[in-house]
């Protein structure tokens, strides 16, 4: 099987090159890259407040998690700058993900680009899914908020969310504190569980979400079902993990070429085709893939460039997919 980093290397040097300068056609020269690509990266409303925000974003699971020496912290600075190079600006990331929110905060102060992030992070005190389900205790949960703004180095956190569905009546009400207390704007509920998918449905009909964070790829479509209609009723934002389905389309992809069809719509590589297809769903808000190669990052901004395939293209691109081996 072949990896990303390989077929990027192989095959996508070619294609993303060609994404790009279809991007930056007409930009002065002046403007630079960064510039060019923010012109056409695009955005949309957080229901709550109207906001709005770059269709594309990084997620911090596995992409800070183990950086350490100053090769790792260089790393990390030049995929938090392609991010915002490309016009986004949503950093997901959690307390339980290892180093990452320790990593992204310094590295984002030391480069002074802190106050340029939405940042997104999450609590879970319960234990989540994996823990199985238990009273959380307020005062810890308490606490591991400010864990996080320390490791954030910020004074506002733009997104805290209770993670895996980690008791949400208590971590909830704590989040709600410290949104009336002006210290987190915003507040919602994550899981990328299928089993908690009911669960969740019945947290987004009862509490005050302004977000939620879920599982959704072209092979892993469950979302659709009731989560995203129920967010559309309900005016909830929704930030998408998984968009490359935890890596396993990558092994089904292999060495196959883009399909040329792909290109009506802007995808030039593997990665905008599947970020694409994510994107087409109007419940969706912002797409999280996780990368620690600026590269990646640069070439994930371009499935939020231009135009997002219809339904006719979306059915293609179901069809192609369900052929590959693995299904």
């Amino acid at each position: 099987m072949i990896s990303r980093r390989e077929w990027l290397r192989v095959t996508a040097g070619a294609g993303a090159a060609v994404a790009l300068s279809r991007c930056t056609s007409g930009v002065g020269q002046g403007q630079g890259m960064g510039a060019a690509l923010s012109q056409g990266l695009l955005t949309r409303p957080i229901p709550s407040t109207g906001e709005r925000l770059p269709i594309i974003g990084l997620g911090g699971a596995n992409t800070f998690s183990e950086a350490a020496g100053e090769e790792e912290f260089d790393t990390v600075g030049e995929v938090l700058q392609a991010l915002l190079d490309g016009g986004a600006t949503v950093f997901d990331t959690a307390a339980g993900y290892g180093a990452s929110e320790e990593v992204a905060g310094r590295v984002a102060q030391e480069l002074g680009i802190a106050d340029r992030i939405f940042w997104a992070t999450k609590v879970n005190v319960a234990g989540g899914f994996r823990g199985g389900p238990r009273e959380a205790d307020p005062e810890a949960v308490r606490a591991q908020i400010e864990r996080s703004f320390e490791r954030l180095r910020v004074p506002l956190i733009d997104l805290i969310q209770v993670h895996n569905m980690g008791d949400p009546p208590t971590q909830l009400r704590v989040l709600r504190q410290y949104k009336a207390e002006g210290r987190i704007r915003y507040m919602g509920i994550t899981t990328t569980s299928e089993r908690q998918y009911e669960a969740l449905a019945e947290v987004m009909r009862t509490e005050p979400l302004d977000f939620i964070g879920i599982d959704y790829a072209v092979d892993n479509r469950v979302a659709e079902e009731v989560v995203f209609p129920l967010a559309r009723e309900r005016g909830i934002a929704t930030l998408i993990y998984l968009p490359f389905g935890r890596n396993r389309m990558w092994q089904r992809i292999g060495d196959r070429p883009v399909p040329d069809w792909a290109g009506d719509f802007g995808a030039h590589t593997w990665a905008q085709f599947m970020l694409k297809f994510v994107l087409a769903n109007p419940a969706v808000t912002v797409a999280t893939p996780g990368t620690r190669n600026p590269a990646h990052m640069t070439d994930n901004i371009g499935g939020g460039i231009g135009r997002l395939p219809n339904a006719d293209e979306l059915g293609r691109m179901i069809d192609l997919v369900e052929s590959l081996p693995g299904a």
